[in-house]
């Protein structure tokens, strides 16, 4: 069985430490911070870039010799509201200290200095409706291709209604083959409402050569290293994610299974 489902490895501190190495690719990285009021998390961005997201709650944050003041308003993620977020380029140094019970997660990918470091929502993040039916859900873009403000790193947030389903039809990205094609690593970070309920997420190649199905619950990553990757929310439970993509090309384009295709001339495919 591949090594696709990370559980938190605590309730407090740095709960997830996702690195290319120990997810055995070469462009992903990704971090979850649960800080209770006090608490600091602080990290040197070395050659990598990194976009923090105060999934909720609030941290006073300083980083690449700034004082970025406050950052975090939306209390709870099933709020739906924009978040904070703050692009910093490799080569240096951040700190947040937690105001507040705070969610923060550290999306990072290789960096070539090529933008400076900046503030991203909530001004200019708006939720926005994909899909119709059992495949609607609401997506808020924090950094995506349309936004040129990072060298790698493309990150999206995902809200999923309970009984419906996202990142569907199912599709991959998973050569490097642009324009048809981008390869994008992805990791998936998971939330339920009521928090006790969990998800379905099936990470699989068309060939039949990789094919998990994942039971996710609160604070549960999935790792997309190859193929296609649908996920599922039950009756009852309403699903949120953090989704975090990167590889040779900051392009996101991909394709779906030869076998669901045709649902998407009727729904906008992707994540």
């Amino acid at each position: 069985m591949a090594d696709l489902l990370r559980k938190p490895s605590g309730v407090r501190g740095r709960v997830h430490d996702i690195t290319p190495e120990g997810a055995g690719w070469g462009y992903v990285g990704f971090s979850l911070y649960r800080l209770a009021p006090g608490d600091v998390a602080e990290e040197a961005t070395g050659d990598r870039e990194m976009i923090l997201v105060l999934v909720e709650g609030k941290a006073r944050v300083t980083g690449a010799g700034q004082d970025w003041g406050v950052l975090g308003a939306r209390m709870d993620v099933f709020d739906k509201t924009p978040p904070h977020c703050l692009y910093l380029p490799n080569g240096v140094a951040w700190r947040a200290e937690a105001t507040t019970p705070c969610t923060l997660a550290v999306c990072s990918a290789p960096g070539r200095g090529r933008h400076p470091a900046r503030r991203l929502g909530p001004e200019g993040i708006a939720l926005t409706q994909r899909g119709t039916g059992a495949n609607t859900r609401f997506v808020n873009n924090i950094a995506m291709e349309a936004l040129d403000v990072a060298d790698s790193l493309l990150v999206t947030e995902v809200f999923t209604p309970a009984g419906n389903w996202s990142s569907y039809p199912s599709h991959r990205h998973d050569k490097d083959d642009f324009p048809h094609m981008t390869y994008l690593e992805e990791t998936y970070y998971h939330r339920l409402n009521p928090p006790q309920g969990f998800g379905m997420q099936r990470v699989y190649t068309e060939d039949g050569a990789l094919d998990e199905c994942l039971a996710v619950k609160c604070h549960d990553v999935v790792l997309v290293p190859k193929g296609h990757h649908p996920c599922g929310a039950p009756y009852g439970y309403e699903m949120y994610y953090l989704n975090v993509m990167a590889g040779p090309l900051r392009k996101w384009r991909f394709q779906n299974d030869p076998d669901h295709d045709w649902i998407a001339r009727r729904d906008t495919p992707g994540v």
